[in-house]
């Protein structure tokens, strides 16, 4: 999303913009393309090293290359002198906020604000989850809270969590997939994208597909991701005699994947905003998730271009999703309305919404 917001912002709307990657080296190729006109500074700050120390030194050494960003981050804004700074949450957002500069400054949550920093809170010591949660997150919150001009959010809901931010921005994102071919029934397959981890919920899933397959079997599910708990998964499968059912890894073109699906399944114990849900309905595909925090409410509307589920209701899932599978008339009317629902996300539309929040902010409108 940075990628093409950035390039998007340059080629269409002719903005000067400049990428600074706080922990990427010289040299180092980016991930996801970006528009030639889009200027990159990387600073290479080491933030690996206060792994290679214990507690509590480990803390000093994060504090150390903490100072250092600060002094080599507001040097270099100093020198770009934008109207606007925008920090992406959960990295360094505090310390973009409290940079002496004129820029106004912006904080983008690309993550409902209870996982932000979610993942520093699993399998680590005892002492870095305390570290974490009295005293980071807080004092992590409290500083954006007081500094930033604009928290900007991906749903409403998240939105509300931020009651002492000056200022609280709902932008949703967008999705720039070039669709060849749409979705249709009769190839009835059921897909699921994603890495391959705990708050993506896909045990629900194995344990949905258990109530649905058996009379289902001329039915697929297949995902399409990898990470940590890929394993566990297939010996899930396994253990669950399950039938039809294959993990295959991430493809560069994932178009093609959902062309040749039916329905999209989201089993999710939390969403930031979900971009598979974007792909999907883009290619007409009927979408049925769990109505987790915060994103799939904020895409799916109930019955017109999918089904939102009651958190963790295993049993309404799996009698949704047998419907959808065994009704071709329903599934062709939530196809119809997951087309439409794509025209509110396209990127022109979100683009425009940026657009008029940096004018508001610098009082500048275009000629």
């Amino acid at each position: 999303m940075l990628s093409e917001k950035a390039s998007y912002l340059v080629d269409v709307f002719g903005y000067d913009v400049t990428i600074i990657s706080c922990t990427q080296i010289a040299g180092q190729t980016n991930t996801f393309p970006l528009s030639q006109n889009v200027k990159q500074i990387n600073l290479a700050i080491p933030y690996y090293r206060q792994y290679h120390y214990g507690y509590p030194k480990r803390l000093l050494v994060k504090w150390e290359t903490n100072q250092a960003l600060k002094k080599l981050l507001t040097k270099t804004i100093h020198q770009i002198d934008p109207d606007i700074v925008i920090g992406v949450a959960r990295f360094a957002a505090d310390i973009v906020t409290t940079i002496k500069c004129r820029a106004k400054k912006i904080i983008e949550c690309h993550e409902a604000r209870p996982f932000i920093m979610a993942d520093m809170e699993g399998n680590r010591a005892l002492v870095s989850r305390l570290y974490t949660n009295l005293i980071m997150k807080k004092r992590y919150f409290r500083i954006i809270e007081r500094h930033a001009d604009v928290v900007v959010t991906l749903t409403e809901g998240d939105s509300h969590l931020w009651k002492k931010a000056r200022y609280v921005e709902v932008i949703p994102n967008f999705s720039t997939m070039v669709v060849g071919t749409m979705a249709n029934y009769k190839s009835k397959r059921i897909i699921a994208v994603g890495r391959l981890s705990a708050e993506k919920g896909y045990d629900r899933l194995l344990k949905i597909w258990k109530k649905v397959s058996p009379q289902h079997q001329d039915w697929s599910l297949e995902f399409f991701g990898d990470g940590k708990l890929r394993n566990m998964l297939t010996n899930m499968i396994h253990d669950l005699q399950l039938q039809n059912v294959s993990i295959n890894p991430p493809t560069p073109h994932i178009s093609e994947e959902y062309a040749k699906s039916s329905i999209c399944v989201i089993t999710s114990h939390f969403e930031g905003f979900s971009l598979v849900l974007l792909e999907a309905i883009k290619h007409g595909i009927p979408c049925i998730a769990f109505n987790c925090p915060f994103g799939p409410a904020s895409i799916i509307k109930d019955d017109i271009c999918g089904f939102l589920i009651k958190d963790n209701d295993i049993e309404q899932y799996a009698q949704k999703l047998s419907l959808l599978m065994d009704r071709e008339d329903i599934w062709k009317s939530l196809s119809e309305g997951a087309f439409k629902r794509d025209a509110d996300f396209s990127v022109d539309s979100v683009m425009k919404h940026w657009k008029r929040l940096f004018e508001d902010l610098t009082h500048t409108k275009s000629i």
